[in-house]
């Protein structure tokens, strides 16, 4: 049954699991609407059949139920009650009505607003080892572009489902009426269907062939972005430029190849089936001397069904048109939650002694980075990782960070197994700071507090914060001063002053470990020694790791760790691996230290 569900139900599983039951309620709104009309339309007949004024259920063939339903609540039929039931049929159904689209407008926004909630919880629980092996391009592409894509499939799925109800509706009625008119016209309508289930394979087709066109599209768009100031500096971004237009070109390409299937599609349905039941009225009054009257009564229905049927197919195609998104859109939440970070059960616990790592390996793929790690890294010591690049500093800091988990090998947090920890509780405790510092386009208060309420106890917490980080005198001279603003990627203030702010906010959190990788090595000198002088005014009161090339940065560090191809060579202060370690004093000889 799973299996049968997934092949031939698998969007409208991928909404329930969003809707559940509301979606059964739209449906059978829908449902309801579609029984009141009918039963409106078939009040018409009484009308057009009697000469006596009075409805005879004779006249209406399976429908003349109605009338005796009248008869034995004692309306009667007379022309009065006859249109009287015509009324109230037609504003019950007025009523019905308004209730299912205003329903089906609350479902579309509960709809998106559950998908983008869904989407952003679960990149949040995105391990960090896929999230760098995954396109960029994919995941803006889904989570922009494709989720408008995917609510218009919601749309033209359930308005398909919508107009099937009706078509069942309305079709029901008709057999009522007159069974084997019916019959051949649905027939007919089910031969002209199979004209279009080739043009229903291609569009299918070109609606993949849009997904994969606009990941390009967007993994482009955003490396030009990210590359400007080199494209712009080279005189490249023009020919970049052209490969954008030339993407461009292809998916605009495919969308009239497919916006021409979809007007083949229209302008051919309703001859189709007016040719359809033309025929079949032609065969019941010659060959089968079928009455006019019950035939125009199962004509109405059809009437109605015809709309809805031309709706169906038109809504199935569009639905058809935007079905990559949706597989896309499947496919790569499925991803997400196959790469989903599992947190232990430990909430409550604090940092007070050391992190061990016991015979700790990581690798990537087939690929081993580090390899047989042993190391305890004391509370408030301040330890800097070097080596020569590649040597697996950063990896060793993405792990110690609960970035990655190791392959192989144990992680203490004091006697406590990592594994067994929160590590999103843990992760508030840890503040982060790489070469090239994460600056918001907004104001200095958002930047540094991540959107606190400016209360008294905040503001003065951000001082602090600044004070610590050297800044506070920058920010006092601005003139909009903490309400000024930063601009994209802080584009307003230099470099040294972007890895001050971002020391500000860390240390605005109450952390208790400050990472730092190779952060002070995009700076001049001078800019470099004056951050580093703050980072030496903040030794015992943190956990400090550095990550660093410059030696020169790492002197005064409680314990450095040299790695070389993965394997820990040596550990000791300054002075004790320049004496112990051929490979650290090669480095500091050539560094000039």
């Amino acid at each position: 049954m799973k299996k049968f569900i997934i092949k031939y139900f698998s969007s409208f599983a991928y909404f329930y699991v969003h809707l559940r039951h509301r979606l059964f309620i739209a449906l059978g709104l829908s449902l309801t609407v579609g029984v009141l009309d009918g039963f409106g339309i078939a009040m018409f007949l009484p009308l057009l059949e009697s000469t006596d004024g009075q409805a005879s259920s004779d006249d209406m063939g399976g429908m003349g139920f109605l009338v005796d339903f009248m008869e034995w609540i004692g309306l009667g039929t007379g022309i009065n009650a006859v249109l009287f039931m015509l009324i109230f049929f037609f504003c019950l159904k007025g009523i019905f009505y308004f209730g299912s689209s205003y329903y089906s407008v609350f479902l579309k926004k509960y709809f998106v607003t559950k998908m983008r909630f869904d989407n952003i919880d679960r990149l949040s629980n995105f391990k960090y080892k896929s999230f760098v092996q995954t396109d960029t391009g994919r995941i803006q592409n889904t989570f922009s572009g494709e989720v408008s894509r995917v609510m218009q499939a919601y749309t033209y799925y359930f308005n398909t489902i919508q107009s099937f109800i009706m078509v069942v509706v309305y079709s029901a009625m008709a057999f009522f009426a007159n069974a084997q008119f019916a019959f051949f016209v649905l027939l007919g309508g089910a031969l002209t269907n199979f004209i279009y289930s080739k043009i229903y394979k291609l569009t299918k087709k070109l609606s993949r062939e849009l997904t994969a066109g606009a990941h390009v599209y967007q993994g482009l768009l955003i490396q030009k972005v990210a590359f400007f100031k080199y494209l712009k500096a080279t005189g490249l971004i023009y020919r970049f430029g052209n490969k954008l237009k030339q993407n461009i070109r292809t998916v605009e390409d495919i969308g009239i190849r497919m916006g021409k299937l979809s007007a083949i599609l229209s302008g051919s349905r309703e001859p189709l089936v007016v040719t359809v039941v033309a025929v079949v009225i032609l065969v019941q009054v010659n060959f089968f001397e079928t009455s006019m009257g019950v035939i125009i009564l199962s004509l109405l229905f059809f009437y109605r069904a015809l709309s809805y049927i031309m709706g169906l197919q038109n809504s199935w195609n569009q639905f058809i048109s935007t079905s990559g998104s949706l597989e896309n859109m499947t496919s790569f939440m499925r991803e997400l939650s196959k790469s989903e970070e599992k947190f232990g059960p430990v909430k409550d616990f604090t940092f007070r002694n050391a992190i061990t790592l016991e015979n700790m390996s990581f690798n990537y793929g087939n690929t081993a980075i580090l390899k047989d790690i042993n190391l305890k890294l004391n509370k408030n010591e301040t330890i800097a990782f070097v080596g020569e690049s590649g040597s697996g500093k950063t990896t060793l800091v993405n792990v110690l960070t609960g970035l990655m988990n190791p392959d192989e090998g144990k992680i203490f947090i004091d006697d406590v197994d990592r594994s067994s920890l929160d590590m999103r509780v843990f992760s508030q405790k840890i503040g982060y700071i790489t070469q090239e510092p994460v600056i918001f386009d907004d104001t200095v208060f958002n930047n540094i507090t991540f959107w606190d309420e400016p209360t008294p106890e905040n503001k003065a917490k951000f001082w602090d914060a600044l004070e610590k980080a050297s800044i506070s005198e920058f920010v006092r001279e601005l003139e909009e001063k903490e309400n000024a603003e930063l601009g994209s990627n802080g584009i307003m203030v230099s470099g040294g002053q972007k890895q001050r702010l971002s020391i500000a906010r860390e240390l605005y959190k109450d952390i208790e470990i400050l990472i730092m990788d190779e952060a002070t090595s995009a700076l001049d000198s001078e800019t470099e020694k004056a951050i580093q002088k703050n980072i030496d005014a903040l030794k015992g009161r943190y956990t400090i790791l550095i990550v660093a090339h410059r030696l020169s940065t790492i002197k005064n560090a409680d314990k450095i760790v040299l790695l070389q191809k993965g394997y820990v060579k040596g550990i000791g202060n300054f002075y004790d691996l320049t004496q112990q370690s051929n490979i650290f004093k090669n480095m500091v000889s050539l560094q000039e230290i």
